[in-house]
């Protein structure tokens, strides 16, 4: 409990910081409330409360952006029950992810495991087998995925019907597109669509990277 109080900073939290983030966010948007696990989650990562991370992960289950079409991982919740601590069980991968699509792309925090810009946020995009640098950090990253500048960055992953398709999906799942849009057949709209699980999506992805020589 001594290193737990150590974390959560009660002089400069970032709670505040983050509430009006959402309260001025252009983009619709949901807290969850934090589960009953946030604090192994926060001393699982070992950052404090003034962080972003540190606030996201204490005192969210999470934050559902677009409906759910992004989804920033927190202590988890019922409606998004992979949490930061258990969503990243391997250790030497090296790198800490902290959100996902509904389009099956992956954002991680970069633990050296993808370049020397440690600390990093990178992209694992649907139609990619390697990971993308974003060239910002997570605080940076949570006010852009609120923002407009979100819609621009998906153009092109996109499926005409991708709102109602989301409203029916749960936080845990995305879509699997086949042909696979990282082929040259493989188009949002193109290609057939399934609903799957995110582990079942993060597994394939990292399996046929494995095999084809990309990053992780």
């Amino acid at each position: 409990m001594s290193d737990l109080q150590t974390l959560i900073d009660t002089q400069d939290p970032g709670l505040p910081y983050l509430q009006a983030l959402l309260k001025d966010a252009e983009r619709p948007c949901e807290m969850l409330p934090p589960s009953s696990s946030n604090a192994e989650v926060l001393l699982h990562l070992h950052v404090t409360t003034r962080s972003l991370l540190g606030t996201v992960a204490y005192h969210t289950g999470g934050i559902l952006i677009d409906h759910g079409w992004l989804r920033i991982l927190g202590s988890g919740d019922a409606r998004l029950t992979r949490d930061l601590k258990h969503w990243n069980a391997d250790p030497d991968c090296g790198y800490l992810l902290v959100a996902d699509d509904a389009a099956g792309g992956f954002f991680a925090l970069n633990g050296g495991g993808l370049g020397a810009d440690i600390g990093a946020l990178y992209y694992w995009a649907p139609d990619s087998l390697d990971w993308e640098a974003l060239n910002i950090g997570y605080s940076d990253f949570l006010g852009w995925a609120l923002s407009e500048q979100s819609q621009l960055f998906y153009d092109g992953l996109r499926w005409a019907s991708w709102q109602a398709d989301v409203r029916t999906m749960s936080a845990d799942q995305c879509v699997s597109f086949f042909p696979f849009l990282w082929t040259h057949e493989g188009t949002p709209d193109g290609s057939a669509r399934k609903v799957v699980s995110v582990q079942e999506q993060f597994a394939v992805k990292v399996e046929l990277a494995g095999q084809l020589g990309s990053v992780r």
